[in-house]
């Protein structure tokens, strides 16, 4: 049996499989194992998770899927061998015109999911692709290539998106950017939230009720069956589906999918580092297992990389960040403060050496007219008040970008030196929009660069709007910030030669099904000209 194209393999071993440095020649043709499901046979429909496509390349793609007939049963309802899965991809959506072809082993120790690598395509254009097991065939999803390094392009259109909390709301986001006519998807991370069936009381999100609008499976996710399971559960969503099956994604991790706010070695909770790596692990594991990711990024222990970059023709290099797993544990306890002396320790780090010598090289031999760093939580230095403390002083989320000051500095630095005019940030985590330009701490008030926030899918439910008391303070305590609201919906980055649009769509209501999209504001940078105006 071969497991895959001439091209792909050719191009899979003399390239990724050495260059990656894994552990073992994972592209190399492999005999049939011993012990294959000759003629798999399921109690429902194996592809009930979607499929998906990710991590796009002049001449290719990854796509995705998994087999689970029953995927809250143990083992997704599979007996526990490898299954023989094809795979086609077309240049019509019809399969007229099938341009490669494989067979592919979804392994049980991978929970039966399926990455294939697809090479040899042509750049800059869609392509359609399935997958079939036995008598059963997948849906039908639709990727596409970047245009070769170096080419002219004119317009490269993107949307960043993330939290989507499970109880919080309805998936109704992620089928609007199926609808839209964009080159990629940049999730920065929040893909599940780890925590337990909240019951059904209410919950409350800033001072506000909201009863849940579904439940998580269990209690708090530790093991890998937890985690499978609670990836299950979000990837049955019918309109994440249809995203995933409409666009490639540029998967990124942040918190939630292992544990809220931890950092490198540690939790919230104080478990000790080599407790916690055994549970970061199996969530490592897990979360490989249901994206459509690359096998350099299949996890080594407790760890896997993720730091990435994506050039799409002359007009953009994409940076796609790991700000988890290389920074050092939060300073002050994680709690909001205001800037002690810690946060401005040169020994403190929020990318890691490494991370930040390879993004600084990249952004210093980067030619492209325009350059995307897109990473998880904020950079902006954005001072928050208490409205409830009695004290007026200025403080600070240790979890984001100030609390890493002399980390935030050296980045502003860099680009400021290397690039300045053409570096736009694009981030989330904080479960509302954000539109502002960053400058120094101490600084001049010089603008640098610029960042869009995107707010969340569904976690922190309907919200509140931008008339609250938190959205009112920010806006009158930071000259930087142009505009926030506590809405639901995701960023849309339309980008041309000389000018960079982004769109922050917001979505009426998330705890009903379909609710209205509108923008909530349009933003503009010129290239050469570092700052937001209004669009």
């Amino acid at each position: 049996m071969i497991l895959t194209d001439r091209r792909a393999l050719m191009r899979m071993m003399g390239s990724a499989g050495l260059a990656a440095g894994l552990p073992f020649p994972a592209f190399a043709q492999q005999p049939e194992p011993r012990n294959l499901l000759a003629v798999p046979s399921f109690p429902d429909h194996p592809f009930k998770l979607g499929i998906a496509s990710g991590d796009p390349a002049s001449d290719g793609f990854v796509i995705w899927t998994r087999l689970a007939p029953l995927p809250f049963e143990p083992h997704g309802g599979m007996d526990l061998k490898p299954v023989a899965v094809g795979w086609e991809v077309a240049e019509d959506e019809r399969f007229t015109g099938v341009v490669a072809k494989g067979t592919a082993l979804a392994h049980p120790e991978l929970a039966h999911s399926v990455h294939v690598e697809v090479a040899g395509l042509r750049p800059d254009r869609p392509y359609w692709y399935r997958f079939r097991v036995g008598s059963e065939q997948s849906a039908v999803g639709r990727s596409r290539t970047m245009p070769m390094p170096g080419a002219r392009v004119d317009r490269v259109r993107f949307v960043a998106a993330g939290c989507q909390h499970y109880e919080q709301g309805h998936f109704t986001a992620w089928r609007r950017i199926a609808e839209e006519p964009v080159d990629f998807v940049f999730h920065y991370g929040d893909y599940i939230y780890e925590g337990a069936d909240r019951g059904p009381g209410q919950f409350k999100v800033n001072g506000r009720s909201y009863d849940p609008v579904r439940r998580h499976i269990g209690t708090e996710i530790y093991t890998l069956d937890d985690y499978r399971r609670r990836h299950a559960l979000y990837r049955s969503d019918a309109d994440l589906q249809a995203a995933h099956a409409a666009l490639p994604f540029w998967m990124s991790f942040d918190d939630h999918e292992i544990d809220n706010n931890w950092a490198s070695d540690f939790d919230q909770d104080g478990t000790p580092a080599e407790v916690f790596a055994f549970r970061r692990a199996l969530a490592m594991q897990a979360y490989y297992e249901h994206m459509p990711l690359r096998r350099s990024s299949i996890p080594q222990g407790s760890h896997m990389r993720m730091f990435r970059a994506a050039q799409y023709g002359d007009l953009l290099n994409a940076f796609i960040l790991d700000t988890r797993q290389y920074r050092s544990d939060q300073s002050y306890g994680d709690k909001i403060m205001p800037l002690g002396p810690e946060v401005y320790s040169p020994y403190r780090t929020m990318m890691g050496d490494a991370q930040e010598q390879w993004l600084f090289d990249g952004l210093t031999a980067s030619k492209s007219r325009w350059n995307l760093i897109a990473h998880q939580v904020m950079v902006m230095n954005l001072m928050q008040r208490d409205e409830a403390a009695t004290t007026t002083e200025k403080t600070y989320a240790m979890d984001q970008w100030p609390g890493y000051m002399h980390s935030r500095r050296r980045l502003l630095d860099h680009i400021d030196t290397h690039c300045p005019g053409n570096v736009v940030n694009v981030t989330g985590d904080a479960h509302r929009h954000y539109a502002g330009d960053l400058v120094q701490d101490n600084g001049d008030g010089k603008v640098i660069s610029s960042e869009f926030l995107a707010t969340s899918i569904t976690s922190g439910a309907d919200g509140q709007g931008d008339q609250d008391g938190y959205s009112r303070q920010v806006r009158t305590d930071n000259a930087f910030l142009k505009a926030t609201t506590d809405q639901r919906g995701y960023v849309l980055c339309d980008v041309g030669r000389d000018v960079w649009t982004a769109d922050l769509k917001v979505l009426d209501r998330v705890t009903v099904p379909d609710g209205k999209l509108s923008t909530y504001a349009r933003f503009a940078i010129e290239r050469g000209k570092p700052g937001l105006h209004s669009a």
